[in-house]
């Protein structure tokens, strides 16, 4: 919760803005498009599951900026928010997990979205759960959505919000991932998947560097 205190002022300034232009659909095509593509796999039979946190997180975004119900397209459910200025793509893929690089090739220029405006909202093993870390750029580190998203795109240089979800034990990585969160775990499930959230907005609004800043020093290690 210290990722929201720490921009309180921002974000009520924003919903002040946002309210008083909300009849306005003028407003809804200032700035740059931007895409938030949050990795997992579709179906009843994985949601819910640790693989889907980067969907559960555009969820939430769609929730709170009152996007309108997804749509079916570029191998993708679509929907379109306006966060700020910015006419944000909101992307869940429909391709499973290991291809998401062909669902965010196709969105990526159908919008005329450079690397640098979009954010890939993934799960990461390799940290605690509910530990948050924004990077600019780097490689995959073993996540094969990532892998499917550098090789499709051409470039490693894409900013990425991960999302701790522990490793387990024993080893069983893909038993691991695509296993549900613990009772426990659960119940902090819902400030986790805000704390993402608020994250993606932290990117929206400052840029990179500082949302990276920020998000990286008020998160636990």
């Amino acid at each position: 919760m210290s990722i929201v205190r720490a921009f309180r002022d921002w974000i009520t300034a924003r919903d002040i803005a946002e309210s008083e232009f909300e009849d306005d659909s003028s407003m809804f095509d200032r700035g740059q498009t931007k895409v938030v593509i949050g990795l997992g796999n579709p179906g009843r039979k994985y949601a819910g599951t640790r693989h889907n946190m980067g969907f559960m997180v555009i969820d939430e975004l769609a929730r709170r900026h009152h996007a309108p119900t997804s749509r079916q397209r570029m191998k993708s459910e679509i929907t379109e928010a306006r966060i700020g200025d910015d006419r944000v793509v909101l992307a869940m893929p429909q391709t499973y997990m290991n291809e998401s690089g062909l669902a965010l090739r196709e969105i990526s220029r159908w919008y005329k979205t450079p690397p640098e405006d979009i954010l890939i909202v993934v799960d990461d093993l390799d940290q605690p759960f509910g530990q948050i870390r924004l990077r600019p750029k780097g490689g995959a580190g073993g996540h094969n959505g990532l892998k499917s998203i550098f090789q499709q795109m051409g470039t490693e240089q894409i900013p990425r919000l991960r999302v701790g979800i522990g490793r387990g034990r024993g080893g069983q990585v893909i038993a691991h991932v695509l296993s549900r969160f613990s009772e426990e775990e659960q119940a902090e499930l819902p400030t986790v998947i805000d704390q993402a959230a608020d994250s993606v907005e932290l990117w929206l609004a400052q840029g990179i560097i500082e949302a990276m800043n920020l998000v990286n020093a008020n998160t636990p290690v």
